[in-house]
């Protein structure tokens, strides 16, 4: 199984806000994942981004690839990828 880092979205049409999840890179986007590590939420002010940097770098180091867009989110959050 591998497992990425990715977002999920949530909120309604035209308010996207999303989860940052661990999840099996087979299941869908909003499916089932495995761990919550924070949330995106692009339309504040300045970009709101949580993220519990313990958990995120637990999952990169057991092997868990980020994508794109994470990656560049964890590098603004001063989180080694």
């Amino acid at each position: 199984m591998a497992v990425v880092i990715r977002l999920s979205r949530r909120g309604a049409k035209k308010r996207p806000f999303y989860r940052v999840v661990a999840t099996d890179s087979r299941s869908p986007r909003d499916g089932k994942f495995l761990e919550v590590l924070g949330t995106y939420d692009p339309l504040k002010a300045e970009d709101q981004f949580k993220i519990d940097a313990d958990k995120a770098q637990s999952w990169i180091q057991k092997g868990a690839l980020p994508s794109r867009t994470v990656t560049s989110l964890l590098k603004k959050a001063g989180v080694t990828v």
